[in-house]
């Protein structure tokens, strides 16, 4: 029996309770002092994949969704009011056909021109093909920066949501370009077609890649891409839109 007052601990082998100031356990014999536990027996539980898909997971809804903390009733209304046009108007992108060139006749044909232009004189370094790839990349990447400024620098997600809508847009406005690479019937800026000239970009492009006659193809899949991005950016404002409205009515 221990003393009254006496202190226990336990065996780091067998778990027996010991007594302050034991040498070696009544138990399993050993001597305390000169123990070491078999590290080769020791497992190591290795990361399940369902944790890291779970951090990852709360990554990306901290970044995307719970990053935005406003609470400014007039930034709720005004981000109603254009999430609603940028809907309405998506869904007449959405359920409008390629062929009908929409996009390209819309006015953010005009905000993306000066982009497309300036992605050709960016790319000019890196040879002739990305010179001529550079006008398309230059409109689509302008949104992307924009949603990354979004995300990273500001913080500010329903920014980004709007940027993705554009990214969207952009595509949606790339398509129709494509899908005219042999018929080159589409009016270019110096008021001439692509018959009348030497071709326009993804004519020259598709030619130098040997897939001119993907061009309908590559098109379609353009055009759905950008289809997909224009509804995620719905549901993304949609679910920060939600969250802000909770927090007015909290």
């Amino acid at each position: 029996m221990l003393a009254t007052g006496a202190s226990t601990t336990r065996c780091p082998k067998c778990h027996a309770e010991r007594s302050d100031g034991a040498v070696e356990c009544v138990r399993c014999g050993i001597i305390f002092d000169k123990y070491r536990p078999d590290v080769r027996k020791v497992s190591v539980s290795p990361i399940s994949p369902l944790t890291s898909r779970s951090e990852w997971f709360l990554t990306a809804k901290q970044w995307l969704i719970e990053s935005d903390t406003t609470t400014d009733s007039m930034t709720f209304y005004g981000r109603a009011a254009l999430l609603v046009v940028l809907v309405w108007w998506g869904w007449k992108f959405i359920t409008t056909s390629l062929e009908t060139n929409y996009t390209g006749e819309s006015f953010l044909h005009l905000i993306n021109l000066p982009f497309h232009e300036a992605g050709h004189v960016i790319f000019i370094p890196f040879g002739r093909f990305m010179t001529i790839l550079g006008g398309s990349l230059g409109q689509v990447l302008m949104p992307m920066i924009c949603l990354g400024t979004f995300l990273v620098r500001t913080r500010d997600p329903f920014g980004a949501a709007v940027a993705l809508w554009w990214t969207a847009e952009s595509l949606m406005d790339i398509a129709p370009y494509i899908n005219d690479a042999r018929a080159l019937d589409l009016m270019l800026i110096g008021g001439v077609t692509g018959k009348e000239t030497d071709g326009h970009d993804w004519n020259n492009i598709l030619t130098m890649l040997g897939l001119l006659e993907w061009d309908h193809r590559l098109a379609h899949f353009t055009y759905n891409i950008g289809i997909l991005l224009m509804l995620g950016s719905f549901f993304w404002g949609s679910a920060i839109l939600l969250r802000h409205y909770r927090r007015l009515s909290a």
